[in-house]
């Protein structure tokens, strides 16, 4: 059998594959300590699972819109106006089957053949795959560890040509954990509307902060830049919702209608009692974020401290999300052989850097209890210790 073309252009994602053989070495009854998936461990707020569960008994169990249910629209809208400061309409909200289909429909409506897509090195995993299978270019900027992994603006003008239609945008930064400031976010700004570039910032760890750090939408900048700019979130990493799949994009209403077009053709509407579920989420108490933050907080100080007394290795202090990305060359080890070993030996899942574009960094999740995270440092130490 023959698989189209566009099949083979791209890999599996190697964060889910690494994830699957961790969790089947468990199913083996082997102790593994998994820092492989961005995943919190908390349960889903019970608030949420109980509109939910109502939503049920009320028979909110039909196709909705394709863009999603119209109390969802508006309270997302609500939301990114008190919240962040972006005046966008419900027609402006597209609610989405997880905040990566919100990514990867926005490529389809957006991006062709001979269009560029300007991507800083490191990236989450799937950036340049979807921008291959809308048939766009990928154009890969490497950032330096003494900037934080953060794009320059002189960066962003360089690899800028005719050919440039989007910048992708992703602060708190998933693998990294770093966050533009907003003078960083305003200078970035800057250059979007200069080159006349468009911007998808994707926001999924906008809650997830450390140490007074400030998250910036950079459509809030201009009107300029905000005609210029597309919002991706969701509701999995702030909420404990990763299995309900529940994202949206907020962007420009020719945009949104386009994307809606797509959607009609695909998934249609995001599960409908999921989206009461996501209602309750934005509209309920915010204290179960909180108390993610705070446990987020501690397991971060713990495992960058371990990091710190563990020879050869070195890692910046990320401010957002909840992952380090730990530089391993010193060791002189190639990272997926690092990783693999780690795992095998050592029953410790973590990402080699190349799923993210770098060649000389894993990437550890603290999305994970804090007796895990112990136990699993204790043995990267064991491993770094007998090379």
């Amino acid at each position: 059998m023959k698989l189209a073309q566009r099949v083979t252009q791209v890999p599996p994602s190697m964060t889910l594959a690494i994830s699957a053989k961790a969790k089947a070495m468990k199913a083996e009854g082997i102790d593994v300590c998994s820092f492989s998936a961005g995943e919190p461990d908390f349960d889903t707020p019970e608030h949420i699972k109980e509109a939910a569960k109502k939503a049920l008994d009320e028979g909110k169990t039909r196709y909705g819109p394709a863009a999603g249910e119209p109390k969802l629209r508006e309270a997302i809208a609500a939301k990114l106006k008190e919240y962040n400061h972006l005046n966008y309409q419900p027609e402006n909200i597209i609610v989405t089957n997880g905040g990566k289909f919100s990514l990867f429909n926005l490529m389809l409506t957006l991006i062709e053949a001979g269009d560029e897509v300007i991507i800083p090195v490191p990236y989450w995993v799937s950036y340049p795959e979807m921008v291959k299978l809308a048939g766009g270019t990928p154009i890969l900027v490497p950032t330096e560890v003494s900037n934080g992994y953060k794009i320059t603006p002189e960066q962003l003008r360089q690899a800028t040509t005719e050919k440039s239609k989007l910048f992708v945008l992703n602060s708190p930064s998933n693998p990294t954990g770093m966050v533009y400031s907003p003078a960083e976010i305003r200078a970035l700004a800057e250059v979007v509307v200069e080159k006349d570039l468009l911007v998808v910032s994707d926001e999924i760890y906008e809650r997830i902060l450390y140490d007074g750090a400030e998250h910036l939408s950079i459509g809030t900048v201009s009107p300029e830049v905000f005609a210029r700019t597309i919002i991706s979130n969701g509701f999995a990493k702030s909420y404990a919702m990763t299995g309900w799949r529940v994202g949206y994009a907020a962007a420009p209403l020719e945009l949104i209608q386009g994307m809606t077009k797509i959607q009609g053709h695909s998934t249609s509407n995001v599960c409908t009692f999921a989206q009461y579920g996501a209602i309750a989420a934005l509209e309920g108490t915010q204290e179960p974020v909180d108390i993610m933050l705070a446990a987020f907080s501690e397991r971060r100080r713990f495992i960058l401290d371990s990091i710190a007394t563990i020879p050869h290795l070195s890692c910046p202090q990320p401010n957002g999300a909840f992952y380090v990305y730990i530089d391993i060359k010193e060791t002189g080890i190639d990272p997926l052989e690092f990783c693999n070993i780690l795992l095998d030996k050592y029953h410790v899942a973590a990402i080699p850097g190349i799923a993210f574009g770098s060649e000389s960094e894993v990437r550890m999740s603290y999305a994970t209890d804090l007796t895990s995270i112990q136990k699993g440092m204790e043995r990267l130490a064991k491993f770094v210790a007998s090379l």
